[in-house]
């Protein structure tokens, strides 16, 4: 911007932001004349305060999986403020940030970057330039790990989510007048070991009073904010947690002289020492809802038998580093060797699956699925066992369990009728006998509780669509299985090889 000057017409120059580097420069209209350059604002921070932080853009490096915060800073003036590091106790925009010692940090080209620091939206950058200061966060939101605690009697229950390798500190502190938290001893660490995969750290501390607090912070590296939690102590809830206190100690003695009765129960129903063959869970994913109540079938299994039940959604990392065919045939190999069965769990959707592992499209030009499916992967180890040219096969290897009024004997292709079939929960005893031995008996809640998933599975099948639809669709797929030109499954002689 340029403005001629005289005594009789003073110049008015605008300007965008008042900044410690905004000067004016003076001198004669004729050639080579003599210039002055004055900076008026360079060294008045209460004037260029506001609008220097304004016009500086901030861009943000920060990678929590490297434990290592970074800030690149693009200004007008080419000024090279320091900086540090502080905390805010929550994430609002006027919460104070308290500075942290020793965590001054060195700029390198106009860029900060400190390591060996846990990166959080409360642990931020304080950035300083002539008695003047900006405050600025992570852009990211989302946090390496979170915390959540939960109060009962006398205990404090805290879960740590994280998905990196990392150690987390807790101890309970006493609330200062001024707001800060003084940390008392002991201090209780919990560490998640080398991988990625996402683990539910878990810590159970003593609560002696009722205004402690507890600080958690992530104690493997050098910077970390402490975050501060403070059980829900309302009176609503305390008054609900009394009532409950109360009644249970009214219930104690009830609850002794029941005791013996229970361990009676509880030996009766306990699965023999001999339980220890595997059990091998193939299903089809209809849903979200289905996979939980696959999952919960697995438990019962697992809690009454007391055998292992090897199932890809309880080892998604394992999974997830193999691959689901490298998986599932190593653990078909070990069921093998164990003596143990795998059990295909037959569902509505199962059929589709079916069909698609065949290469056959439906009515809605559905393709087939990928080849590292759990259920193609099976038929597949199914396919090549008996079609192998060594060993001899079991049919009870291979095991077919459905559900009443879900489908029917009659819904199981004619190619894999050959494998022993079990309707629940009406033939659960001789699903238990197949899959445990002769000798082997299900416990009474058994039986109950598979009647309970059941219905569960019922109401599961009933949101995806009117019943007579879902019956409908299930038995024209059957029926396309039983009158295909597919070549079955079974040989005369069935025999099995190594799925390896």
């Amino acid at each position: 911007m340029q403005a001629n000057v005289s005594e009789h017409h003073p110049a008015v120059l605008p300007y965008e932001l008042l900044l410690p580097c905004l000067c004016i420069e003076a001198s004669y209209g004729h050639q080579d004349g003599i210039r002055k350059k004055i900076c008026p604002f360079q060294d008045q921070p209460e004037a260029f305060g506001p609008d220097l932080w304004s016009s500086v853009q901030f861009k943000d490096y920060s990678n929590s999986v490297k434990a290592e915060m970074a800030m690149a800073l693009k200004d007008r003036c080419f000024l090279h403020p320091t900086a540090s590091l502080c905390w805010k106790e929550t994430a609002a925009p006027e919460a104070i940030c308290q500075d942290i010692p020793n965590a001054t940090i060195t700029e390198t080209g106009q860029e900060y970057i400190l390591k060996e620091v846990d990166v959080n939206p409360q642990l931020c950058f304080k950035f300083s330039y002539k008695n003047t200061s900006h405050i600025e966060c992570p852009h990211q939101t989302e946090t390496a790990w979170n915390v959540s605690l939960r109060a009962t009697f006398f205990q404090l229950h805290v879960n740590i989510r994280c998905h990196i390798p990392a150690s987390f500190s807790a101890a309970l502190c006493q609330k200062q007048p001024r707001g800060l938290c003084e940390l008392e001893p002991p201090v209780y660490t919990v560490t998640h070991p080398e991988g990625s995969v996402q683990v539910d750290l878990d810590l159970i501390l003593p609560w002696r009073a009722l205004r402690s607090c507890l600080l958690v912070w992530r104690s493997d590296v050098r910077f970390a904010g402490k975050q501060l939690l403070c059980p829900d102590v309302s009176h609503k809830h305390w008054g609900l947690l009394a009532c409950g206190v109360s009644l249970g100690l009214g219930l104690l003695f009830t609850v002794i002289l029941l005791i013996r009765w229970g361990l009676h129960r509880l030996q009766r129903d306990m699965p023999s020492k001999h339980y220890s063959r595997p059990i091998l869970l193939i299903y089809s994913p209809d849903s979200e809802e289905h996979k939980q109540l696959v999952c919960a079938f697995a438990g019962l299994l697992r809690s009454a038998l007391g055998c292992p039940i090897l199932l890809d959604l309880w080892e998604l990392g394992h999974v997830g580093r193999l691959g689901i065919m490298a998986w599932m045939y190593a653990q078909r190999e070990l069921v093998s060797q164990e003596q143990g069965q795998v059990l295909l769990l037959w569902s509505p959707g199962t059929a589709h699956s079916y069909e698609l592992w065949h290469g056959k499209e439906d009515g809605d030009g559905g393709k087939a699925p990928e080849p590292h499916d759990l259920f193609g992967a099976a038929m597949a180890c199914l396919q090549g066992e008996l079609q192998g040219a060594a060993g001899t096969m079991k049919q009870s290897d291979w095991v077919i369990a459905y559900f009443s009024k879900v489908c029917g004997r009659r819904d199981i292709p004619r190619a894999l009728r050959f494998l022993p079939r079990y309707r629940l929960p009406q033939e659960l005893p001789g699903l238990v006998k197949v899959l445990q031995g002769p000798s082997s008996s299900a416990p009474n809640w058994l039986h109950a509780s598979a009647k309970d998933l059941v219905r569960r599975l019922l109401k599961v099948e009933r949101r995806k669509g009117p019943r007579s639809r879902l019956y409908h669709s299930w038995r024209t797929t059957t029926e396309r299985l039983r009158t295909s030109s597919l070549i079955p499954l079974t040989v005369a002689k069935p025999r099995k090889p190594a799925c390896t």
